[in-house]
């Protein structure tokens, strides 16, 4: 009470908090007249060196059943000490968060199951090693082993893919992690990409394909699908606005054409590609095909 400047009330409502909450092994001494840890054989107690408010809280049980939204299972044994020690805060602070199963969902669409090399991908990304993989190529169809220098783990239209310096090309590459057939962690530092030019290269392209983008598409949407497109975002430096008669001008920045395409494609009649005539071409004849599957 001395030492604390407080009221014998504020002492004992201490002791519970600590005994009650922070689990400290706390027990009455009655001979000493007081209170003493009761530590058991091989044990040791410190107290817990997280704090949060019940916000922080909330947001970290949001985050934790997104997560096992997204993909279940995924780092599961790594974050269950802390998840333990979450749902005993939550449980005394009360905060009713053992709702966030049922009132917290998040639909996949086309998710891909990644298997473990996930986890050696994570890891080397963050302890900054190179990997040994064995990547299958779906385009290509083929097996092909390489040592990348991982730079960037991205999560993108519900699948995860790792950016990397591909030692065998000598370029930057994107590979999906559900596509590694195997991946070694390697004891040699990764090679280092400034961030720079890491966006230059995926950033400003379309998509999930990297290299600078050197092409501006042009598309007009028509009045009624405006209203959705305006406030969607199909790329970091895209800009559009209102034409006079209602529809809308969407300018976005690309240089493979293949994801764009596709997203163009998924508007039907609704949109028109303006410029450049090659992309045009192309959906107008990625159309004329998908017609003449119905003709008969």
């Amino acid at each position: 009470m001395r030492a604390l400047e407080c009221s014998r009330s504020s002492v004992y409502r201490l002791i519970d908090m600590m005994r009650d909450r922070l689990h400290a092994p706390i027990e009455a001494d009655g001979e000493q007249r007081g209170f003493r840890y009761q530590l058991k054989p091989g044990h040791t107690y410190q107290l817990p060196g997280l704090w949060f408010t019940a916000r922080e809280l909330q947001a970290l049980v949001a985050f934790r059943q997104l997560l096992k939204e997204l993909e279940p299972g995924l780092l599961e044994e790594h974050l269950s000490p802390l998840s333990e020690l979450i749902e005993k805060l939550i449980q005394d602070k009360r905060l009713h968060l053992g709702e966030a199963p049922r009132r917290i969902r998040l639909l996949g669409m086309a998710a891909r199951p990644m298997g473990e090399c996930f986890r050696v991908a994570a890891s080397a990304v963050l302890q900054r090693h190179r990997l040994l993989i064995r990547y299958h190529s779906r385009s290509k169809d083929e097996l092909t082993e390489r040592t990348v220098s991982p730079q960037r783990l991205v999560r993108y239209r519900d699948n995860w893919y790792l950016d990397a310096w591909d030692h065998l090309r000598d370029a930057l590459r994107s590979y999906a992690v559900d596509r590694l057939r195997a991946a070694e962690e390697m004891d040699e530092p990764a090679e280092e990409v400034d961030d720079a030019r890491l966006d230059e290269h995926f950033a400003s392209a379309y998509g999930i394909f990297g290299g600078k983008a050197n092409k501006t598409a042009i598309l007009r949407f028509s009045r009624e699908r405006a209203r959705w497109v305006a406030d969607e975002r199909w790329h970091p430096q895209q800009s559009g606005q209102f034409l006079t008669d209602g529809r809308y001008e969407l300018k976005i920045p690309y240089r493979d054409a293949r994801e764009l395409t596709m997203d163009i494609l998924r508007h039907g009649p609704e949109v028109e590609v303006v410029e450049p005539q090659a992309l045009r071409e192309q959906v107008a004849e990625s159309l004329r095909r998908a017609v003449e599957k119905y003709a008969t």
